[in-house]
């Protein structure tokens, strides 16, 4: 609820790391994993704002961050196929009047 967001262990109950106010104190209403790149993760923040986080560039900061305009974002998912040649990675938005709107992502945070 205040943008935190803690990597943890299974094995530990302590973070392995933490990132206080990521998000500008904004509460997190959705984080995955790329499903392409084990390093990268996304984060959709209650002011419908997506960060990207790419943890063999920077493991301090999100390396992007996108606003979605004009309507709230109410939850995300990703979607693509790790097994697959092509590595395409694509973000589903789901938005408050029930519109679904697909984006891909670059390349480079697609690739493993």
């Amino acid at each position: 609820s205040d943008g935190s967001i803690r990597l943890h262990q299974m094995t530990s109950e302590y973070p392995l790391m933490q990132w206080n106010d990521s998000t500008n104190g904004r509460p997190i209403i959705a984080l995955q994993w790329a499903l392409t790149r084990p390093a990268v993760f996304f984060v959709l923040d209650a002011s419908s704002n997506i960060y990207i986080w790419d943890l063999l560039e920077n493991d301090l900061l999100p390396v992007v961050k996108q606003t979605i305009p004009s309507e709230n974002v109410v939850t995300m998912a990703l979607l693509g196929e790790p097994e697959k040649t092509n590595r395409l990675l694509g973000i589903v938005l789901a938005k408050e009047s029930g519109q679904i709107d697909i984006q891909y992502v670059k390349k480079k945070w697609a690739l493993p």
